[in-house]
């Protein structure tokens, strides 16, 4: 099988638990998702593109605390969307949480509310929207041709904590098998914190998809 070339896709490791922010880009344009921290930095590597949406995965401090930093950085208007069940959250984000740590700022209010099946398009690439519940209860994949921004519902090892406020172990092992009937293997795994990995790496050895 021949190896897919997958589309340009930046990183930032940002924030006091390092969480893993990707920037999506395509045709000049991009997508920013789970901006945890340092906005106003990840705005001005940008530069060189026009950002169309800020994206959540999901809605703790540690994937929202920098969106307000980014969108007030960015000269021209962008949109936040997140799931309508962590939007709350995110209104939260500056709020020390579970951890006891603060975060930069509260996300602003969403433009868009995610769905499972909605469909973005950045440039010439697209993703589908997996609502993969568990970790919190709006959390969500994006998944697209050969690659898949996982949030915190799939790390490369393990998956996502289940014992925060609103966290359910049962629902996040209903998502991963999801993940396991619609994620092909050769999918790069792009997780909100930790390593790079590949679904295939996963299936092979990740407990919690055994």
């Amino acid at each position: 099988m021949a190896e897919k070339t997958l589309p340009e896709i930046r990183q930032f490791v940002v924030g006091p638990i390092e969480t893993n922010c990707y920037a999506l880009v395509s045709d000049g344009h991009a997508v920013v998702v789970d901006p945890g921290a340092a906005g106003a930095r990840i705005a001005q590597e940008l530069g060189d593109v026009t950002v169309d949406a800020v994206i959540a995965t999901h809605g703790h401090g540690d994937h929202v605390g920098g969106v307000k930093g980014l969108v007030d950085a960015l000269p021209y208007d962008v949109p936040f969307w997140i799931h309508e069940a962590d939007a709350a959250r995110a209104s939260r984000a500056g709020t020390p949480g579970n951890l006891g740590i603060a975060y930069d700022d509260d996300a602003p209010a969403p433009a868009r509310h995610l769905h499972d099946g909605d469909r973005i398009d950045v440039g010439d690439v697209s993703m589908r929207v997996i609502e993969t519940p568990g970790h919190t209860p709006g959390g969500v994949v994006l998944l697209g041709d050969g690659f898949a921004f996982t949030g915190d519902t799939l790390f490369a090892g393990s998956a996502g904590r289940t014992d925060f406020p609103e966290g359910d172990h049962a629902t996040l092992m209903a998502s991963l098998r999801r993940l396991m009937q619609e994620v092909p293997p050769e999918t790069v795994v792009l997780p909100g914190h930790n390593a790079v990995t590949t679904m295939e790496r996963e299936l092979a050895t990740n407990p919690f998809l055994q």
